[in-house]
């Protein structure tokens, strides 16, 4: 940077590269991406699109709240690559509902080697719904991602009986979805050329044909055209993200933990595939619940595992323009 260049230009210009790295490869249910960024002169605020919430899929907006905090995370990853460190204040007025964080209070700090790594991954994390290859994690790798959670959102790796408890809630959620025709067609407009440009899923991100997998996946009511070969995700590792809340705050939080835990599982070279439709149904909701203590409450449900050597990196999902998503208020002295 230039030296002449003051500290609130100096940081503004961060904050503006932050924002933008995050709209680029956070990812979000459905690449929905309802977020949207305002930088000010040494304030970065993180507001809730609530346009692009999936209204019959994620009516109370659960699934949209950790989407933003994984945006969240991702600024908070940029920043850091680039000497600087934030403290966030998440829901920090409640007249403005959609006003989700603000990272104010910024310091400069040493770039450290995980921070680059971490920005690494941020660029070259994607998701594969494929099935995972036969190869199982190594216990010092399940345990590495499971503790990058944190203290407050955690990742409970599912033993073997609960991955078929996991299969029984997905498989019901699934015939579930295919009797609502609010929430199929809504599906189809999110994985259609209806979609707004740069936005939703292409039919290149969306398998061939559906696996047959012990814990089914989404259902996209079409096939797309990326092949998925023969895999049954036999050796792959379940997990849900867990916490002792159950409300926005902590959604949002949740989502800032998935961010990390990918983070970490793509500089280990793990794939990771966020199985949400298992939570957005209230009943199967429910049936994860029963994995954790009486008092916790399952945010999402993972599948972990080797990605399929001989398969290649799937096509990234579009992405929004950077300029729809941040507004930047004016500097003045």
């Amino acid at each position: 940077m230039n030296s002449s260049t003051s500290y609130t230009e100096q940081l503004t210009d961060a904050l503006v590269d932050a924002a933008t790295q995050a709209v680029r490869h956070a990812p979000s249910v459905l690449n929905t991406q309802p977020w949207r960024w305002r930088v000010h002169p040494a304030r970065l605020e993180l507001f809730a699109d609530r346009s692009r919430q999936l209204s019959a899929m994620d009516p109370d907006g659960r699934l949209l709240m950790l989407s933003c905090g994984a945006v969240l995370d991702h600024a908070r990853v940029s920043l850091a690559a680039q000497g600087w460190v934030s403290h966030v204040r998440r829901m920090p007025n409640t007249s403005t509902p959609e006003l989700l964080a603000t990272l104010t209070s910024f310091d400069r700090v040493e770039i450290t080697p995980k921070a680059q790594h971490q920005a690494h991954a941020m660029r070259t994390r994607y998701t594969d719904r494929r099935p995972v290859s036969e190869q199982p994690l190594s216990p010092a790798v399940i345990r590495a991602v499971a503790a990058s959670a944190g203290e407050r959102v955690r990742l409970h790796v599912l033993s073997a009986d609960q991955v078929l408890d996991l299969s029984a809630a997905a498989s019901r959620a699934v015939t579930m979805a295919a009797k609502d025709a609010f929430a199929l067609a809504e599906l189809e407009y999110w994985t259609s050329r209806t979609m707004p440009e740069g936005s939703g899923l292409p039919a290149a991100v969306l398998p061939d044909h559906c696996p047959q997998t012990t814990v089914p996946g989404r259902r996209f009511g079409h096939p797309g055209t990326l092949p998925i070969g023969s895999g049954h995700d036999r050796a792959a590792t379940y997990a849900l993200l867990y916490g002792d809340e159950d409300d926005a705050e902590r959604w949002l939080e949740a989502g800032e933990a998935l961010s990390t835990v990918w983070l970490t599982a793509t500089a280990l070279n793990v794939s990771v595939l966020p199985l949400s439709d298992v939570v957005s149904v209230p009943a199967t909701r429910e049936a994860l619940r029963r994995m954790l203590r009486s008092f916790d409450h399952p945010y999402l449900a993972l599948r972990l595992g080797i990605a399929q050597p001989q398969s290649g990196t799937p096509p990234r999902t579009p992405r929004l323009p950077a300029g729809q998503l941040i507004d930047t208020v004016p500097w003045t002295t």
